[in-house]
C-alpha cells in the first residue's frame, strides 16, 4: 500500500474514474480530485499533496497558467495529462514547472507507471542526500547547517528558538511531547509554568510553514497530551 496522496485535476469524470480504478489497484489509496482550475486552487490551499495530475484544457482555465499558479504554493510533482501533443505544448509544460507530459489517448497503465517513477526517483534523491543535514517536508524545507527555513521556494525569518523548536520536532516526526518536555528541550531547563512560551512558538511557526494555520496538518495538537510533527509521506532528510 503506497501513502502518497495523489491529486486528478481534469473535466472528463470517465478519465478521473479510470486513473482512481488504476491507481487503487496499484495501492494508493488516497487519491483526490477537481474538474475546474478554481476547484483544484481551493483543495491546494487546503490540502497536502505528494502528486498532482494536471490536465491543459479545463472548462475556466488553461492548464498552464493553473500549474504556474500551483507553483507558488507548492513544489510537488505535477503530471500534464492531455490531448495537446505538440512539440511546443511539452516544452511549455515542462518549462514553466511540470515534471511529466502525457497526450491523450494514453493508457493507464501507463500513467500509473510514470506516477511509482516520480516517487522513486524522489526516495532515491532523499536519500543520495541524506548526509547534507536538510529537511525537505512537502513545501518546506529546513537547512540545519545553515539554519534557515524555506516555504515554497522563499527564504521565511525564523528566530532562534522557532528555528530549535521546528528542528527538534522534524528530528522527532510522529512523536508526541507535552509542553513542557518541548520547554525542556529547547529552553534547557525545567518548565515551571512556562507552556504558554511553547504554545506562542507553535502558533508563530504555524504562521510560516502551515497552509492553512486554523486547520494545521503539520504541528497538531492532541488536546489534553501534547504536540506532533507529521510530515507528509514523502519528506524526509535529505
Amino acid at each position: 500500500m503506497h501513502l502518497q496522496k495523489i491529486f486528478i485535476v481534469d473535466d472528463e469524470p470517465g478519465i478521473v474514474k479510470m486513473l482512481e480504478t488504476i491507481l487503487r489497484k496499484e495501492g494508493y489509496t488516497s487519491i483526490s480530485s477537481a474538474f475546474t482550475g478554481q476547484e483544484a486552487m481551493e483543495k491546494i490551499r487546503r490540502n497536502l499533496y505528494d502528486l498532482i495530475v494536471l490536465d491543459v484544457m479545463l472548462p475556466d482555465t488553461d492548464g498552464f497558467r493553473l500549474c504556474q499558479e500551483i507553483r507558488q504554493h507548492t513544489a510537488v510533482p505535477i503530471l500534464f495529462l492531455t490531448a495537446r501533443s505538440s512539440d511546443l505544448d511539452k516544452l511549455t509544460g515542462l518549462g514553466i514547472g511540470g515534471d511529466d507530459y502525457i497526450t491523450k489517448p494514453f493508457n493507464p497503465l501507463e500513467v500509473a507507471a510514470r506516477i511509482n517513477v516520480q516517487f522513486r526517483r524522489q526516495g532515491q534523491y532523499q536519500n543520495a542526500l541524506q548526509a547534507s543535514g536538510i529537511y525537505r517536508f512537502g513545501s518546506i524545507l529546513i537547512d540545519r547547517k545553515a539554519a534557515q527555513l524555506w516555504v515554497n521556494g522563499q527564504e521565511v525569518t525564523c528566530p532562534a528558538k522557532e528555528f530549535e523548536l521546528l528542528l527538534f520536532l522534524a528530528d522527532h516526526p510522529n512523536q508526541v511531547f507535552t509542553a513542557g518536555q518541548l520547554y525542556e528541550h529547547i529552553w534547557g531547563y525545567e518548565s515551571i509554568g512556562d507552556e504558554k512560551t511553547v504554545s506562542i512558538h507553535i502558533m508563530r511557526l504555524r504562521k510560516k510553514i502551515e497552509p492553512d494555520t486554523k486547520h494545521p496538518s503539520f504541528i497538531v495538537n492532541l488536546r489534553g497530551i501534547g504536540y506532533k510533527f507529521i510530515p507528509p509521506k514523502q519528506g524526509g532528510t535529505i
